[in-house]
């Protein structure tokens, strides 16, 4: 159906939710076409969307539709152990979780559905523990509170892959009528209190190497999310010194004491380095709503600095297998799983303790189906994306900040100890490895001609790869067509397709281009390797301009 056509059919229900109807009748036509024009669809992120009336929009109509679209795929695959289901603390999302559970039950599955906001990661722990079919997390993750989404998981605990997704929104699509759904309430839904954080913190507590006596200070946020119920009482228990950021403990959909609800922003920090300041701790900790990414402030020779997800990562990485090294744990044959938009250092630091790297797409569901393939042979070690988020113990098969704020606390504490901080230990990873360093730009082009120009400028670098006038063009990957170039000759390239170009040059230089799966923004990534951390940032601030210039222009 046209736009019009899907208004008219929503317009016309005469049971519409009287929220959506009110919403219905003030839009303009372009809102109308914004609302109607597509369904929503799977991206790397799964499901997600602006809250409101609409195809294009996330409702309890969406909701339904694409749960009814994911219990036949699982009853059509035989795939009847049930689903965990979790939720975070945006509008309505408790309301959307029991919406999928009922729709669920209607169609004779059964659900774990937790009765509290609960983290991503726990959620997928949680599919992995009931040993259930698959699992719904209805979360946007760190997007602006107008959104909302809904994450699907296999049976492994991973996000489904590409092929399940289409699969999924193969049955999706053939659900014509979003307000033919049924729903009902009835034993198949099954409650997961409380006491289930317990069996997963001590599920993960495993992952300490250093048990030391406690001298760090640390600040934490959940930014109103999931990671306030769970987060700062288990370090407590662990015997850290933790300060909860209390106007951001609260849950709030509004997101009313932050600025951003994104760790990768800069603004999600200043209220908790500000109260770090006043009580002179030593790290801040913020974890996005859905918990699965940490970004940190540390301070360092008297101010707090920010540390990027791509060093928070390395620094993860090498105390991990220095450490374990150090005590014989380090197993043999085993993985490290990173991103083809990832710190290059990651690889670099794997292979100096003599592992092998696997290089995935963006998104964590990818290391999660690697990790799946691999775990009879080559013991998991350790994963990681740019985007703050990383995976230590693969009890989760996502990524996982409740795991990661548990290192990094064992991580500062180590250091403290030894009249250092993470700034210093990064430090000592350059000087061991080179200075590489990395830059995102992000650009938000919503809506369709958004869309239009995103596939624009994408069509414009596939046809004419970037030139820098310093350094050689070694080579490109175009993802979409499954193509590698080297010196001029192709071979195929093992990733899932998807609309990436990356560009690699001299000297650990790189650029790639890619549309967000979650978000109406198109990403370019830059990585390089300097001699001094100063001179790759400024190196990478001077190809930014080039290349923004060059789009201004498309």
């Amino acid at each position: 159906m046209n736009y019009k056509e899907n208004y008219n059919l929503w317009k016309n229900y005469k049971d519409l939710d009287q929220s959506l109807k009110q919403e219905l009748d003030t839009l303009d036509e372009n809102q109308i076409e914004e609302a109607f024009y597509q369904d929503l669809t799977f991206g790397t992120g799964g499901l997600r969307g602006i809250m409101g009336v609409g195809t294009n929009r996330v409702n309890i109509y969406t909701i339904r539709k694409a749960t009814l679209g994911f219990a036949r795929y699982l009853l059509k695959h035989n795939l009847t152990d049930g689903v965990a289901i979790s939720y975070d603390n945006r509008k309505d999302s408790k309301k959307f979780a029991e919406e999928a559970a009922k729709v669920l039950a209607a169609n004779g599955i059964k659900s774990y559905l937790f009765n509290a906001l609960r983290p991503t990661p726990m959620l997928s722990f949680a599919v992995r523990y009931f040993k259930a079919s698959g699992g719904i997390m209805i979360t946007a993750s760190h997007n602006p509170k107008q959104y909302n989404g809904y994450k699907a998981y296999d049976q492994t605990g991973a996000q489904v892959n590409p092929i399940t997704a289409d699969l999924i929104i193969e049955e999706i699509n053939n659900i014509k009528n979003p307000f033919d759904i049924d729903t009902v309430e009835n034993d198949l839904i099954h409650s997961v209190d409380e006491t289930f954080d317990d069996i997963y913190l001590n599920a993960i507590k495993d992952i300490k190497i250093n048990d030391e006596i406690k001298k760090v200070k640390i600040v934490y946020s959940p930014l109103h999310g999931t990671g306030g119920p769970i987060i700062p009482q288990f370090l407590m228990d662990q015997g850290y010194e933790v300060h909860p950021y209390t106007p951001q403990m609260i849950v709030d959909p509004n997101f009313s004491n932050t600025k951003s609800s994104n760790p990768e922003d800069h603004e999600a920090y200043e209220q908790t380095i500000a109260f770090a300041k006043d009580i002179d701790a030593d790290i801040v900790m913020v974890t996005d709503p859905d918990a699965d990414r940490l970004g940190i402030a540390v301070k360092h020779e008297g101010t707090y600095e920010l540390i990027t997800g791509n060093q928070t990562a390395s620094v993860e990485l090498y105390y991990l297998l220095s450490q374990r090294k150090k005590y014989n744990l380090l197993p043999p044959n085993g993985h490290v799983y990173t991103t083809n938009v990832t710190t290059k250092l990651i690889e670099v630091i794997a292979r100096s303790f003599e592992l092998d790297v696997i290089t995935t797409l963006t998104g964590f569901k990818f290391i999660g189906e690697k990790a799946e393939m691999y775990q009879e042979t080559n013991p998991y070690i350790f994963g990681c994306e740019e985007s703050y988020g990383s995976l230590i113990s693969d009890v989760v098969r996502d990524k996982d900040a409740v795991q990661a704020v548990y290192m990094l606390a064992e991580i500062a504490n180590h250091l403290k100890l030894q009249g250092k901080t993470i700034m210093d230990y990064l430090n000592e990873i350059y000087d061991t490895y080179g200075a590489y360093y990395e830059y995102t730009h992000s650009i938000s082009l919503k809506g369709i001609e958004g869309s239009k120009k995103i596939q624009e400028i994408m069509s414009f670098f596939r046809e004419n790869p970037p030139r820098l006038d310093d350094k050689h063009l070694l080579g490109y990957d175009d993802v979409q067509k499954s193509i590698r170039v080297e010196d001029g000759i192709k071979s195929h390239l093992d990733l899932p397709k998807s609309n990436v170009l990356k560009y690699i040059f001299e000297d650990d230089t790189w650029i790639v281009f890619r549309p967000s799966g979650t978000e109406p923004k198109i990403k370019i990534y830059y990585g390089t390797k300097q001699k001094t951390l100063e001179e790759a940032k400024a190196y990478l601030q001077t190809i930014d301009k080039q290349i923004m210039k060059i789009i201004d222009e498309i």
